[in-house]
């Protein structure tokens, strides 16, 4: 067990309404949902000691925000450079924090204006750009890494039809979600390529919001039981991997449940990274939720129903990840046990375990 396991709660979440197009600062959005948090735990922003916030230099930074709030002392902050990777290893970021005394009560957000600011679509894959594989943009680089894994599985299109058709469906009632309307077969194949296999509707949505966390050390709510961070040679790295399917969970998995001792029959809620339809078959696979040979029939059945259900960052949508740990902390609090929530960047990530 790591040492800080069962030390925080997730004690408040707090979010803003997601939009396309926000009209507001990111430094108000994180506000607003930092307050939301701090209302939900209990307490006022004033007993805040610990900031702690993810970013791709599309956010506000922590100490502004703390200045927003009326904090006017903290005794840690900081501004993690970096994506989806950080949804989950942020938790760890927290427990620690409070683990070593440093913190008591520790807000984490994720603020941005995906849709009418900074767009991820646009981001740089780094030095891959210069070489002869023509990835503009993670969309090409995780279609590639699709390609593959759709061959090695036997998966087709209709199964991809069947994980973005269920997170419509999860979402319909939630009123937070910004894709709640029925998807058919039909409907899904005549959705446009961004780059094959992935249509418009494989892919997440751009989104203008704000989510965040109440991390407590004297509050009570979910425990955070384990968080791993890691990875290795995969998809973020094709010229130099052995398999260029291998996204974060394939090296994250085993450490979750080493540090955990907890099993994959424990889990109760997945909250899973779905920033691409595909990442939800693998994901199943790697954490040992359903075996390669089970998927196939495992999405056309909707056995995946219990996965992201307030749609996930396909049909809720995108406020990097932080918005899938706010809804693990809503289903334990109505009653699940365990839940698994998810940080994707490619060949490296995150993982984390709450618990009730």
């Amino acid at each position: 067990m790591q040492s800080f396991a069962g030390c925080a709660a997730v004690a408040g979440i707090g979010m803003t309404e997601l939009t396309r197009q926000s009209g507001r600062t990111e430094l108000e959005l994180a506000a607003e949902a930092c307050r939301a948090a701090c209302a939900d735990a209990g307490i006022v922003p004033g007993e805040v000691d610990g900031l702690l916030s993810y970013h791709m230099n599309d956010s506000a930074p922590v100490v502004q925000v703390a200045r927003a709030l009326g904090i006017e002392r903290l005794r840690w902050h900081n501004d993690i450079a970096g994506g989806g990777t950080q949804a989950a290893s942020v938790l760890g970021d927290a427990a620690m924090l409070i683990h070593a005394g440093v913190a008591r009560n520790v807000l984490v957000f994720r603020a941005l204006n995906g849709r009418s600011g900074t767009r991820m679509n646009t981001a740089s894959t780094g030095p891959l750009e210069r070489h002869t594989y023509g990835l503009a943009g993670p969309i090409p680089l995780f279609a590639m890494a699709a390609t593959r894994y759709l061959h090695d599985t036997g998966l087709t299109a209709e199964h991809l039809h069947a994980v973005v058709a269920q997170s419509r469906r999860n979402a319909a009632a939630n009123p937070r979600a910004l894709r709640r309307e029925p998807l058919d077969l039909a409907a899904y194949l005549a959705k446009p390529y961004v780059c094959t296999p992935l249509r418009t509707a494989d892919c997440c949505l751009e989104t203008d919001g704000a989510c965040a966390l109440l991390v407590s050390g004297v509050l009570d709510g979910p425990r955070i039981r384990a968080v791993v961070r890691g990875g290795g040679p995969g998809c973020s790295s094709m010229d130099r991997s052995p398999d260029v399917t291998a996204v974060f969970s394939a090296h994250v998995a085993p450490l979750l449940w080493a540090a955990s001792g907890m099993r994959p029959a424990d889990v109760r809620a997945a909250l899973l990274y779905d920033a691409y339809s595909w990442l939800v078959p693998r994901q199943l696979e790697d954490f040992g939720l359903v075996a390669r040979e089970d998927l196939g029939a495992y999405l056309l059945e909707r056995r995946h129903a219990w996965v992201n259900p307030h749609g996930g960052l396909l049909s809720e949508g995108y406020v990097h990840g932080l918005n899938n740990v706010a809804q693990a902390v809503r289903e334990l609090r109505a009653g699940r046990e365990t839940a698994l929530v998810t940080g994707f960047g490619g060949s490296y990530g995150s993982a984390a375990l709450l618990t009730r």
